[in-house]
């Protein structure tokens, strides 16, 4: 296949509204449409099977809406997202969370193409890709719950979309940052400041300079002295909690 040819998929539950884009999309120059999906559980088979450059995703649909799609997106080959709406509120919410572009129904033609563009411009670059799903995700429509933040890692060439539950812990070395999951170390993308920033979140805590840990996967913990601690997690990784951050035991005590 030519490898200036950018590959879509179109997922709308109005069958309609699909053939319009499709045509529309058909038109424009090196733009294959792979496939049609008419429903989230639908696009996530269809993302997963044909792997596309880029996905025309509608937020409103029955089974699994968009939002969920995206929060639902693993592996290493993600595809470019651009968000298709009726309804204004919905796609600058997606637009700030990070979409490349959102197009309101009915599509117009400049804009069909600026998105496009602007979708070939980043094909080549996979983090890019990563970060940009990750935030979208971010932008949930759930209730808080079930809200799925995702972050990323990197193996090689490859960048992965983790679920936090899925991460034990983050550790610094030097200049690296390696997230630790249960099966293997991937690559953090930011800095150990910017990941505790963005994750916010109660269940991660800061247990020496070099360490963030997810309390969930603490497994044990032994005391070393009276203001040092020794850490075992689910997967039987052992982390020295340093002195400063002694009060992140007592937190994790008390749940």
């Amino acid at each position: 296949m030519d490898p200036r040819v950018l590959k879509a998929l179109i997922v709308d539950d109005e069958p309609i509204a699909r053939r319009v884009l499709r045509e529309d999309l058909e038109q424009l120059a090196d733009v294959e449409v792979l496939g049609e999906a008419s429903d989230g559980k639908q696009a996530l088979l269809q993302i997963e099977k044909l792997k596309p450059d880029v996905v025309f995703l509608d937020l409103q649909m029955p089974v699994m809406s968009g939002f969920e799609v995206v929060r639902n997106l693993n592996g290493k080959h993600a595809p470019v997202v651009v968000i298709v709406t009726a309804f204004d509120q919905h796609a600058i919410q997606a637009f700030e969370a990070g979409a490349v572009d959102y197009l309101l129904k009915p599509v117009n033609e400049t804009r069909l193409r600026t998105a496009v563009e602007r979708a070939r411009s980043m094909r080549g670059d996979p983090l890019e890709i990563a970060n940009q799903v990750a935030k979208i995700a971010a932008a949930s429509d759930a209730p808080q719950s079930t809200h799925r933040r995702k972050v990323v890692g990197r193996n090689g060439a490859d960048y992965f979309l983790l679920d936090e539950d899925e991460i034990l812990a983050f550790q610094a070395e030097r200049e690296l940052v390696w997230i630790v999951t249960a099966k293997q170390r991937l690559l953090a993308t930011q800095s150990l400041r910017a990941i505790q920033e963005r994750l916010g979140e109660v269940h991660f805590q800061r247990v020496h300079r070099n360490a963030i840990v997810n309390v969930n996967h603490v497994r044990k913990m032994s005391a070393l002295s009276s203001q040092r601690w020794l850490i075992t997690l689910s997967n039987s990784l052992q982390l020295i909690v340093s002195k400063r951050q002694a009060h992140s035991i007592r937190q994790i005590l008390q749940w």
